[in-house]
């Protein structure tokens, strides 16, 4: 019989993706960015965890987060991540949702669930790696992943895990994989 492993770890890494409801390009704006983002750092006060890496795309994003050694609720993170994103971007915004989704609380800015991913071992790591910093050359929005500005490859290689040129004329399979 194979290994369980558990899906809520202790001190647990994860992948994760998040997708825009009706996959609405809301991330298309700085402003909404950076809301993003500081949103982020405002619940890691409360519920810390740290980014191993990320990328921003128009209508999702991947996460690699590293839980403190004596947590597991990644589920938490993300409730108050999108709640709080939620409540200050539809300040001054009107999204028109269905009677079905209003009687159930939701705002029509994200998709009611996300991805999340254990990962398992160093090779599972590069893997989502790889994939989180290829997704914007992948989705046709840059031609290397250096040029994308909302991502955390520019730290990649300046701890030289990746060379500047890295991704702009490679198609592994690896990298067109698809975790959304």
């Amino acid at each position: 019989m194979a290994e369980y492993h558990r899906v809520y770890q202790k001190g647990g890494m994860y992948f994760f993706t998040l997708v825009t409801f009706q996959r609405r390009p809301i991330f298309n704006d700085a402003a909404a960015i950076k809301l993003l983002e500081n949103t982020i750092r405002s619940v890691q006060v409360k519920y810390p965890f740290e980014i191993v890496a990320f990328v921003i795309l128009l209508d999702h994003l991947h996460y690699v987060w590293t839980l403190p050694e004596d947590e597991s609720n990644f589920s938490i993170r993300w409730k108050y991540i999108k709640s709080s994103f939620t409540k200050e971007y539809l300040k001054g915004r009107r999204i028109d949702v269905s009677e079905s989704m209003r009687k159930k609380g939701e705002k029509g800015v994200w998709q009611r669930r996300f991805w999340e991913h254990l990962i398992r071992d160093q090779d599972d790591l590069n893997l989502h790696l790889d994939y989180i910093h290829y997704n914007p050359v992948k989705h046709g929005l840059v031609c290397s992943p250096g040029e994308w500005e909302y991502s955390s490859f520019s730290s990649f290689v300046k701890g030289g895990y990746y060379t500047e040129d890295w991704g702009g004329d490679v198609k592994k399979d690896v990298l067109l994989m698809d975790f959304e």
